[in-house]
């Protein structure tokens, strides 16, 4: 399955119209149009905007066969400059012991009332 098919896809499921897309990519009406008369696919600039904008991953926009579409891929954007993207550094660079620790403490705050 080519990607622009794929997206189509993806829109027909969430019931978005072509113009409604359009609108919320900023991608111009008639380059939707080509991707389907055409069978062109979108530039790969295009992919994370679409990806936004219909609330799924660029992998699930790209994965297209039976045996890629169950797999199980998650993606979160992170400011570069949040805490959030400040813990995620810190537990990469922690030894595995470490991370499991961490873990079990994370999961002990998450469960405490």
């Amino acid at each position: 399955m080519k990607i622009s098919e794929r997206i189509f896809e993806i829109l027909k499921d969430k019931g978005m119209t072509q113009k409604e897309f359009s609108a919320r990519t900023g991608i111009p009406q008639s380059t939707i149009s080509d991707w389907k008369n055409k069978e062109m696919n979108p530039s790969a600039d295009k992919l994370l905007i679409i990806s936004q904008v219909l609330q799924t991953s660029v992998y699930d926009i790209l994965a297209s066969s039976d045996n890629t579409k169950n797999a199980k891929v998650d993606y979160v954007f992170l400011d570069k400059d949040s805490k959030e993207k400040e813990l995620i550094d810190m537990y990469r660079n922690l030894p595995e012991t470490k991370r499991e620790r961490l873990l079990g403490y994370a999961d002990a705050l998450n469960t405490d009332t």
